[in-house]
């Protein structure tokens, strides 16, 4: 059985010495760093300790913010396997599962089973969208605030609703959709593509937000059509009807199937909305230029470099979690690192990339800013790593999760619990 790598001294106060932290969670220039950690009554603290412990070099990171998961479509895999991989195969399965399994019951153990995941793996904070099309909203939504309150203080939880563009209307059901997402503290969600109206139904979709004080998440051009432009739609609209909330676009994948040229523009329009942008590695390159037979040319992943050389914030999260959409996953953001590293070429890079998965992230959804100064909660990860190359190279299984200054227990939970959610409806 594997163990965790690191023992602490039980102490009121105690110093981890020999630490290795990237320089820009510290506030610093360059790469990685050597420092002392001092740990008391559950922060991050200043002055002397009672006890130390020697990390030789172990890397310490805050506890992780996976900002674009699917917590209601996890783990239906075995039930609903994707036919052929493809996003059509995706839509299908999943609305043919929704439609005769989603009960309260059911949404209610996959999505606490996905948490306790994310949870032994190191993760504090986590946006999820949540289905919404009627009557799921009725259902999924209240179980979520459920579950919001049974993990506070564990994992600190937000909700955006998902509804396609096509299917939204503004004066029926998705109005009332906007307003249980309000009253239930989340934010306005939308699956954008091309269709005839998309202008009109953006504004209209960023004048419910507007009215209700939401910020907004949306699904964007998930496609390597290089005619799919809908972030370049949400960016006027944000600019034509000075929208002031945050905005948060997903995917973004047809931007790297586009002429340079033209991408490069769409981003100038993106910076100056002041759009942020999350990208979603790992099910993108599983869905995107999937064929039979055939050998995918292209990975998928939106054009995070020069985005960020455009000031736009930049993220990566998980997505979807053994479901249709993405066979894989377990909420583990060291894992969409390390992918994210290999599939977006992440290193030979800027030194600050880490903030994609920590201070970004954070900020676009607004949860508490991760710090390793003092006064911050000791919510911590190490591992037994002591640079990039050994930390990327492996699942690091006997990594330390500290919370409040305390290593939790990490045995993750086994998927049997969840047979009894496979069988006939």
């Amino acid at each position: 059985m594997m163990t965790d790598f690191l023992s602490l001294p039980a102490a009121p106060r105690l110093r981890l010495e020999n630490a290795t932290v990237p320089a820009c969670l510290l506030g610093q220039p360059g790469g990685l760093v050597r420092t002392s950690i001092t740990l008391a009554g559950g922060r991050i603290a200043e002055g002397p300790a009672e006890a130390a412990a020697d990390l030789r070099g172990a890397m310490v990171l805050p506890a992780f913010v996976d900002m674009h998961t699917h917590l209601d479509k996890g783990h239906i895999w075995p039930r609903s396997p994707n036919p052929d991989g493809s996003f059509a195969g995706a839509l299908a399965a999943v609305e043919a599962d929704r439609t005769a399994r989603w009960s309260a019951a059911d949404v209610r153990a996959r999505m606490d089973f996905a948490l306790r995941c994310a949870f032994a793996h190191g993760t504090r904070a986590i946006r999820t969208h949540l289905d919404s099309a009627p009557p799921q909203d009725r259902i999924s939504w209240p179980v979520f605030c459920e579950l919001r309150e049974a993990w506070r203080g564990r994992i600190d939880l937000q909700a955006a609703c998902l509804v396609a563009c096509d299917r939204a209307e503004f004066d029926g059901a998705f109005r009332a959709t906007a307003d249980l997402v309000a009253a239930s503290g989340g934010v306005l969600g939308m699956v954008a593509f091309p269709v005839p109206d998309l202008d009109a139904r953006l504004r209209a979709f960023l004048r419910l937000a507007a009215d209700r004080g939401l910020a907004v998440d949306f699904h964007v051009d998930e496609t390597l059509d290089p005619a799919a432009e809908a972030l370049r739609a949400i960016a006027r609209a944000v600019l034509e009807t000075g929208f002031d909330a945050p905005v948060v676009a997903g995917h973004c994948c047809s931007l790297g199937a586009q002429p340079e040229a033209r991408a490069l523009d769409t981003l100038d329009l993106v910076a100056k909305a002041g759009i942020g942008v999350v990208s979603l590695p790992m099910c993108n390159l599983y869905l995107q230029d999937r064929a039979p037979g055939r050998t995918p040319r292209r990975r998928g992943v939106t054009l995070v470099h020069e985005m960020k050389a455009r000031g736009i914030p930049v993220a990566f999260a998980s997505d979807n979690t053994r479901d249709p959409f993405y066979a894989y996953g377990d909420l583990d953001m060291l894992e969409v690192l390390r992918e994210a590293t290999r599939i977006a070429h992440l290193d030979h890079a800027d030194a600050d990339w880490p903030l994609a998965f920590q201070t970004l992230p954070a900020r676009l959804c607004g949860f508490a800013p991760p710090s390793l100064g003092p006064g911050a909660p000791a919510d911590l990860v190490i591992f037994r790593a002591r640079d990039w190359t050994e930390l990327l190279a492996r699942p690091q299984a006997d990594r330390v999760v500290l919370r409040a200054g305390r290593a939790i227990d990490r045995r993750l939970p086994d998927y049997a619990e969840l047979d009894h959610l496979m069988g006939a409806p």
